[in-house]
């Protein structure tokens, strides 16, 4: 790229993001609320996490348009701030990172019916239209047993995070490390292998279906479940820890007892 066009480049890339932080979402004490009731993540954050991750969801909360399907009323609050701070806590580790080919959340008051597969989903990934699709019924019990490695929302982002590091014409592209990615992909193919045989029960069928859910299986567990996932296996938590570049026990206040 000639230098007058890569000066260009960062000049309109540096424009374009002072005018989102000038014109940001700010986040009012009520929000904040929310953040600190319902989202342990957020919650079990040391201080100066938390302010990071306040300045990173005001920016989401900008850059997102969230669209209520299905006869859904309106949008809350309560929706726009849980669902923007799962996309937080799943690219807390990567500061400029905010999937931002996923201009779009749409969101169904109950599963919902596609006409492409046929069947009632809970929540899926289209990165053609570049949205990212929830059932809030669904999304919300993730938040029930906040301990049991099952959160569609961590789930369908960790998703949109994959296809975001892959799409070439993004500017937030290939952001995972490819060394590390090549390690993951070996300890995940053998636990996926043992979760066919049934030789482990750790992570739920669905993980052994195809790299992608497996991928997604296991960021849940990685943030629901850290400490009994580190115990059993060790190297693909590490793993995890690398390629994501954050540590829930060690960004967390409490969960390192856990």
């Amino acid at each position: 790229m000639p230098f007058s066009i890569q000066l260009l480049s960062l000049l309109t890339e540096s424009v374009y993001r002072f005018g989102f932080w000038l014109f940001r979402h700010r986040l009012t004490h009520s929000e904040v609320s929310i953040l600190g009731n319902l989202f342990r993540y957020y919650r079990d954050l040391k201080p100066q996490h938390q302010i990071e991750f306040r300045k990173k969801l005001s920016f989401i909360l900008t850059a997102k348009k969230f669209v209520p399907r299905g006869g859904l009323g309106k949008i809350t609050p309560e929706m726009k701030i849980l669902i923007g701070a799962t996309i937080v806590q799943v690219t807390f580790g990567f500061p400029r990172v905010t999937l931002s080919h996923f201009k779009k959340i749409l969101i169904y008051p109950d599963r919902y019916f596609s006409t492409i597969s046929q069947t009632y989903h809970r929540g899926e990934v289209n990165p053609r239209l570049g949205i990212i699709v929830l059932s809030w019924p669904c999304f919300i019990e993730g938040f029930v047993d906040e301990r049991d490695g099952i959160n569609l929302g961590i789930h369908e982002v960790a998703h949109a995070l994959k296809l975001e590091n892959w799409i070439r014409s993004n500017d937030e592209f290939n952001f995972l490390n490819p060394k590390i990615w090549r390690s993951y992909e070996e300890l995940a193919q053998r636990e996926m292998n043992l979760i066919r045989t049934g030789e482990s029960d750790f992570f739920r069928k669905r993980g052994a279906e195809n790299e992608h859910e497996f991928f997604a299986v296991a960021l849940e567990n990685f943030f629901e479940k850290p400490v009994p996932f580190k115990a059993q296996f060790p190297d693909l938590y590490q793993t995890l820890v690398m390629l994501l570049q954050q540590d829930p026990l060690i960004l967390g206040k409490d969960q390192i007892n856990d």
